[in-house]
């Protein structure tokens, strides 16, 4: 019986507010807290609770026959938290049930694994604490922000006591192999890598309401017909997914609610599939080939590498100023400047900056609330030379501190 690995990542940014150059040293509002208030409650009206809701309708019904599993990054969890705990809530019911597993990431769905080896831990267990109190699970499986992955990455997640690890089914990577079987890495064969089914999962995330795909529209049977005629010997299909697929980027009226409700019951009972979590098929399959992958891949774009948030030059720019603040913000150790400094981290603001136009422009153009990658790139500039004002001005005042301090003890 072939499994069915179904996965979803949940994430929400913290937006920034519009930072002129004349707001830097006199405003330290970063933060659209009404863009992120209603964004967020609206989406977990249209996208979350539905969902949610027809998961655990489908945990009822078909018991330890159906399972999911969910990464939340940390930003998310606070903004749900503070805008829309009935969302809290429906995750818990779902944690409940047995039939869920959380992953881990990074806290505030940064990329810190390449660069900061101490940061990227640092964020790991700080979002995996939160997982344990909120969901009673300590994470086991590790999924790292946009499936960034890499043998060097994988030797940190694994030194973190993680043994499974999920990431793209990279065409570049896999050659002529299956993404439908387990595989380990290269540099360290301990650790097991589960790859996404980029094909099967576009086209419920990207192609499902496209009136121009030769395939529309997408039905549950036609989609376990695809699933069916997958090679006998793969023993996985990796559907890993936006959670927000269903009703916020593909709306309730294409149909997408049905689908989520129909596809795991027709699988199930077409008697050839089981739903199960990274965790468990961690322990039942053994790797099919080692995975070497020494330069970093993703889940975005066609090239399926780091050019969605590092590929141009205001993006360099912006993600080294950021990483210059790590030294002088661990001698402060002020826990309100680390925070901010690590909301600025989210890969959202990089991906704002990315200028590519050509394959992939359509998707970066709807998930950008900028007029322009370069009005990004400013305003994130803007917000950033405050906060180096702010850690600036703190080292000075801890400075004469500490001298008053020295003289007077003198």
């Amino acid at each position: 019986m072939k499994s069915i690995c179904l996965y979803f990542q949940v994430h929400q940014p913290y937006r920034l507010a519009t930072y002129r150059f004349f707001d830097i040293g006199t405003n330290a509002n970063y933060f659209d807290e009404y863009a992120n208030r209603y964004i967020l409650q609206q989406i977990a009206e249209k996208s979350y609770l539905p969902a949610n809701e027809a998961l655990l309708s489908l945990i009822k019904k078909h018991g330890k026959d159906f399972k999911v599993s969910f990464s939340i990054s940390g930003i998310a969890l606070e903004q749900f938290e503070k805008y829309a705990p009935k969302v809290i809530k429906s995750f818990q019911q779902l944690a409940e049930t047995g039939s869920v597993e959380f992953l881990a990431e990074t806290w505030a769905h940064s990329l810190a694994s390449l660069k900061s080896k101490k940061e990227f831990t640092a964020q790991v267990k700080m979002h995996s604490q939160k997982i344990k109190a909120l969901f009673g699970q300590k994470p086991v499986t590790f999924r790292n922000t946009e499936l960034v992955y890499s043998n060097d990455i994988g030797d940190m997640v694994y030194n973190m006591g993680f043994k499974t690890m999920l990431t793209e089914g990279a065409k570049h990577v896999l050659g002529w192999k299956s993404p439908n079987r387990m595989y380990c890495s290269a540099s360290n064969p301990k650790l097991k890598l589960l790859l996404r089914n980029f094909q099967l999962s576009d086209d419920i995330a990207f192609r499902f309401s496209d009136r121009r795909w030769s395939e529309w529209p997408l039905t549950a049977e036609k989609f376990i017909g695809w699933l069916q005629q997958i090679d006998a010997q793969d023993e996985v299909v990796n559907l890993f997914l936006d959670y927000e697929t269903f009703g916020e980027h593909q709306r309730a009226d294409t149909g997408i609610f049905d689908f989520l409700k129909s596809f795991p019951t027709q699988a199930i009972k077409s008697g050839e599939f089981r739903f199960q979590t990274p965790s468990e098929l961690s322990k039942e399959l053994q790797p099919a080939a080692q995975l070497n992958v020494p330069y970093p891949i993703s889940w975005a774009d066609e090239e399926r590498d780091l050019t969605a948030w590092l590929g141009n030059e205001m993006q360099d720019e912006a993600y080294g100023k950021l990483l210059e603040l790590e030294t002088k913000l661990r001698r402060l150790k002020n826990e309100d400047l680390i925070r901010q400094w690590q909301y600025l981290q989210v890969s959202d603001h990089f991906y704002y900056m990315c200028t590519k136009w050509f394959s992939d422009g359509d998707v970066h153009k709807y998930f950008n609330p900028y007029s322009s990658p370069y009005d990004a790139f400013i305003n994130y500039m803007n917000v950033l030379s405050d906060l180096f004002i702010k850690v600036d001005d703190e080292l000075a005042a801890r400075k004469v501190r500490k001298t008053t301090k020295k003289t007077a003890s003198s």
